[in-house]
């Protein structure tokens, strides 16, 4: 009896894991457990991809879209055609599926900016208007867990959009923006010295610290909650602050 309680002790420490054993599959139980939630160094170069892309689409248009709107709108508004095109293309593959959502929220900006700079630029109180037609199907997109990145990219840069029109009626610059719309290069000089003037006024100045910590705060803020679609949202709000800062630039120096 006492050889079978000896032997039965033996089996049993040999079928028990020694503490270095023990150890060893409790960080693997660790990192097992850990490592769904970890991003993968894939999807955080992406998600920064995703922003810098977010950046370039709002910030180039301006120096693009906005001279070619001017002098042949009719050309501008059918590029619009070629982006929806593409960004289906792209969509209709997994290896690009990402970019093509991408692209068909911009479609939507380039849809109304050509709309607006090209024929109902001389009226400020249009803009928003003009720049919130796709906001519905945005929306309607987001309700059905569709195309999110690319949506929330438009939503972005409509929000920019607001807070950069509200200054201006905050600061009572939609006089000089009627004006510069009627004029030639040489009376716009003149005009954008006038602006500029009433935007280095304390008021003008407080304003414009107030709008720009709220962009930088929602930016940074959406950042935060690292997910693909919240980095393009994020892209198109801080870029709207490069975009602002380059029109100011331009007013300095004019």
């Amino acid at each position: 009896m006492s050889s079978y309680t000896t032997a039965n002790s033996s089996i049993e420490t040999n079928l028990k894991p020694t503490s270095t054993q023990h150890v060893g599959i409790k960080k693997l139980e660790s990192t097992l457990t850990l490592s769904p939630s970890l991003p993968s160094t894939r999807k955080v170069r992406q998600s920064w991809l995703i922003f810098a892309a977010a950046v370039f689409l709002v910030s180039v248009p301006v120096f693009i879209e906005a001279p070619l709107v001017r002098s042949l709108p009719s050309l501008s508004l059918g590029i619009t055609g070629f982006w929806i095109w593409l960004s289906l293309k792209l969509m209709s593959r997994p290896q690009t599926y990402l970019w093509g959502d991408l692209l068909l929220g911009f479609s939507w900006s380039w849809l109304t900016g050509a709309i607006y700079w090209g024929w109902l630029r001389w009226e400020p109180l249009f803009h928003l208007p003009v720049e919130s037609i796709g906001l519905p199907f945005a929306i309607w997109c987001l309700s059905r867990n569709w195309g999110k990145v690319g949506n929330w990219f438009y939503l972005g840069s409509l929000f920019g959009t607001v807070l950069t029109d509200l200054y201006f009626y905050l600061v009572d610059l939609l006089p000089y923006w009627r004006q510069i719309m009627r004029t030639d290069t040489q009376g716009a000089s003149q005009i954008l010295k006038n602006a500029l003037a009433q935007v280095q006024t304390p008021w003008g100045e407080s304003w414009a610290i107030v709008l720009a910590l709220a962009l930088l705060t929602v930016g940074l803020l959406s950042l935060g909650k690292q997910q693909r679609h919240w980095y393009a949202f994020s892209g198109a709000v801080l870029s709207t602050i490069l975009v602002d800062s380059l029109f100011l630039v331009a007013a300095i120096a004019a």
